[in-house]
């Protein structure tokens, strides 16, 4: 999974970033008492950001307790359990275990395929409970697949990059789209408003945040083409720009006052945060080479 859709949290009021932590604890509970210890390993800030979001519009009956785990083993600690915490908890197993696949075709990581077949039974199980959505899933998962193979050995698509990025995170948002519209019902449309251009979003941002990577292991990646352009962060943050505005613009349409501020945290600021972290690591890496090339120029 990614992780790109936390909080900031020197941003929150110390109230709301309690509360936060009692969502995200609560999705961790969800995940042990319904897929085991190794179901919690995958519990994502993506899939929290759903739980909270769907929570807050629907305002469901919620458990709270306190509780000690592995991570907090001598101090109790608040949780929030609830229908979409649950919900988001069965997408998180479902999107885990086609991560792991994923990776493990893409880097042939064991620890990655020693990981899918230990999901692999939970993800059936939570696909029984969401016939249609894991379905959906799935046939979006193997589109994006079979786009990222058909790129490497089609010459044509090197030449626009731009508009790969796009058709691929377009088949992503597809798929959050389908996962952010719970129950089809009135506020349907807007929330896969919210998670398609999110899924592009996260697309788009995991290529950036990859693209060393992938272009030392040789996997796919829609930026490889351009990763030697001058101003590729800034094009790559314009395209976020765009894309957050509209995912943004969804959201304010819905009648959400429970949790509002941390959840325009989320989406103003904190989803910006591996952005700007991964810039400047980008700009800390080439500025010693761009030096040394000027102070070559002055000595010719």
């Amino acid at each position: 999974m990614f992780g790109y859709v936390t909080v900031n949290e020197p941003e929150l009021r110390i109230r709301e970033y309690h509360l936060y932590r009692s969502y995200y604890c609560g999705m961790c509970m969800d995940l042990k008492d319904q897929y085991g210890q190794s179901g919690r390993m995958t519990l994502s800030y993506d899939t929290v950001f759903l739980a909270l979001l769907l929570t807050s519009l629907y305002e469901p009956a919620e458990t709270q307790r306190s509780v000690r785990c592995v991570v907090h083993p001598l101090e109790k600690h608040p949780t929030r359990q609830n229908a979409f915490t649950r919900y988001a908890a069965d997408m998180n197993i479902i999107l885990s275990y086609y991560s792991c696949v994923d990776d493990w075709n893409d880097e042939k990581e064991m620890k990655k395929k020693l990981m899918a077949n230990v999901l692999r039974g939970k993800c059936e199980a939570a696909g029984r409970l969401y016939p249609e959505k894991a379905k959906l899933i799935k046939e979006k998962l193997d589109q994006l697949h079979e786009l990222e193979n058909q790129s490497r050995t089609d010459a044509a698509s090197s030449g626009s990059p731009s508009l790969l990025l796009d058709e691929a995170g377009g088949i992503f948002g597809d798929l959050m789209a389908e996962i952010f519209d719970y129950q089809h019902d009135t506020w349907g449309p807007a929330l896969r408003q919210v998670g398609y251009y999110l899924g592009k979003f996260i697309y788009i941002l995991d290529a950036y945040d990859d693209l060393e990577k992938d272009r030392a292991s040789g996997s796919f990646n829609p930026l490889a083409a351009m990763h030697e352009k001058p101003g590729l962060d800034d094009y790559v943050q314009g395209l976020l720009t765009m894309t957050i505005s509209s995912c943004t613009a969804a959201f304010e349409t819905l009648p959400i006052v429970e949790n509002i501020d941390i959840l325009r945290n989320i989406l103003y600021s904190g989803i910006w945060c591996k952005f700007d972290q991964k810039r400047m690591k980008r700009a800390q890496e080439t500025a010693p080479s761009s030096v040394s090339r000027e102070r070559t120029a002055q000595d010719e």
